[in-house]
């Protein structure tokens, strides 16, 4: 039998102090900490729970995977929800319903939707809807999700009652034109509309995009809006926080899963619940300790299927953060997004920066230290290998400021690639010292990031 974490393991390792983060070194020894000003502060945690009929709902009429509808049961989504309050009981989650399950007429379905609706009158929890199984563009064309998600969206408001609308919609991948829709005929200004890093996993792509939230552009959903003329009032959410290590291998890579992080699929599924729930709080710490320090506040997310269980592991999970870290804040989905939204108005001051040191667990190698810098303009990883004296290398190195354009067509590949890519699938994604980008990109660096010229 397992071996349970103790959960005291987390809660009696106090914090590092901000003064203590700072003492960390890059690969040349030069220290680049510099805590970021921001206009949102604390620690927030947000919750998805899906539920729905079959696996993957690529299209109202069309599914991929197996049918689910006994894990979707009345009984699975109460269980789902007092797990959550055992965890957090003042918190609030937010549901995403199927199109499937928002129409099907068994009366185990109607009553899975009397019940979520009484989540709303009780707790404040918000429901909303999920379009095409995480992956619509991949298999829809836009007009036709835009006339399923207004459906939907007056199923839900008819289904909760009292002229309640959702603030965001939960879609795993959008695309920038219905992101848009949903701000400019929706009045819904809020969507988790990308999965951060996600490529070889699952039925779609989509690496090349900003882990915590921004304004897409017109131009490509990942893109963040570079001034008026492309700016979509939509904050875009990713979907799940991971370990910025594993994620920055493609799919299955090495043997190793790239997404893991907090969510328990790749956790307590893969690794057993010990050194899954160590991954999940190690996970959360990057964005709370250290992420916190740098950028003023920290966000994890994660979306968990009603279907999978690990109910038990959720409570623990929530309990454990809150123990931890006393002032996080558990919100709806779409509260989380309208807080940032109330408090940024473009992507002017956008300056967000992750430092990750492995957390032994597969894939994040203790040896191997990771830090993003994400703008309005680039993002930059630089990965070091702190076995060895060697300088940094550059892991990926995308620019905003190019043209970019969305597929036209039906396909599995969203990413946006240009300069230099982490997850290695081109040629010239080959890892690279700073000085060896081209004299341009050099300067576009060192003119937002100074201090990086020291790293030679």
């Amino acid at each position: 039998m397992e071996h349970l974490w103790d959960r005291r393991k987390f809660l009696g390792r106090a914090a590092a102090s901000a003064a203590s983060l700072a003492l960390a070194r890059s690969g040349s020894g030069a220290p680049i900490d510099r805590p970021r000003p921001s206009a949102l502060h604390g620690r927030y945690v947000t919750h998805v729970s899906v539920v729905r009929v079959n696996q993957i709902e690529v299209t109202p009429n069309r599914s991929i995977g197996k049918d689910e509808a006994p894990d979707n049961s009345p009984d699975h989504i109460r269980s789902r929800r007092d797990a959550f309050e055992r965890g957090c009981p003042n918190g609030r989650m937010t549901w995403a319903i199927s199109w499937l399950a928002l129409n099907d007429t068994r009366q185990e379905y109607k009553d899975a939707r009397r019940l979520l609706a009484s989540y709303h009158e009780r707790f404040g929890d918000e429901i909303t809807f999920i379009p095409g199984g995480y992956f619509a563009p991949m298999y829809d064309t836009r007009e036709h999700i835009r006339e399923t998600i207004h459906k939907a969206l007056q199923l839900i408001s008819a289904m909760v009652g009292g002229g309640y609308r959702p603030e965001c919609m939960v879609a795993g991948f959008m695309d920038a034109e219905n992101q848009n829709f949903l701000a400019t005929e929706e009045g819904i200004h809020v969507c988790q509309g990308q999965i951060w890093s996600q490529h070889g996993i699952d039925n779609g792509d989509g690496d090349g995009g900003i882990c915590y939230p921004y304004y897409p552009s017109r131009e490509h959903y990942l893109k963040p809006a570079q001034g008026a003329a492309d700016f979509i009032d939509c904050v875009c959410l990713d979907g799940w926080t991971c370990d910025f290590l594993a994620a920055r291998r493609d799919g299955f890579q090495g043997g190793f899963n790239s997404r893991l992080g907090v969510g328990p699929i790749e956790t307590v599924g893969n690794l057993g619940v010990e050194a899954g729930r160590k991954e999940m709080m190690d996970t959360t710490a990057i964005h709370f300790d250290r992420g916190h320090a740098l950028n003023g506040f920290g966000w994890v997310t994660g979306i968990w299927e009603v279907s999978v269980g690990h109910d038990q592991d959720l409570t623990w999970w929530l309990q454990a953060v809150k123990e931890r870290w006393a002032d996080v804040q558990v919100l709806t989905e779409g509260a989380f997004g309208l807080e940032w939204r109330k408090h940024t108005p473009s992507n002017a001051a956008l300056d967000y920066r992750f430092d990750e040191n492995g957390t032994g667990a597969p894939g994040s190698e203790k040896d191997f230290r990771i830090r993003w810098f994400m703008n309005r303009k680039f993002r930059l990883a630089l990965l070091n290998d702190l076995s060895t004296d060697s300088p940094a290398l550059v892991s990926d190195f995308t620019r905003y400021d190019l043209k970019a354009q969305e597929p036209q067509q039906l396909q599995r590949e969203w990413s946006l690639m240009n300069v230099l890519n982490q997850k290695g699938t081109r040629l010239q994604d080959r890892p690279v010292r700073l000085e060896q980008l081209p004299p341009e990109d050099r300067r576009r660096i060192y003119s937002r990031y100074p201090e990086l010229k020291n790293l030679g």
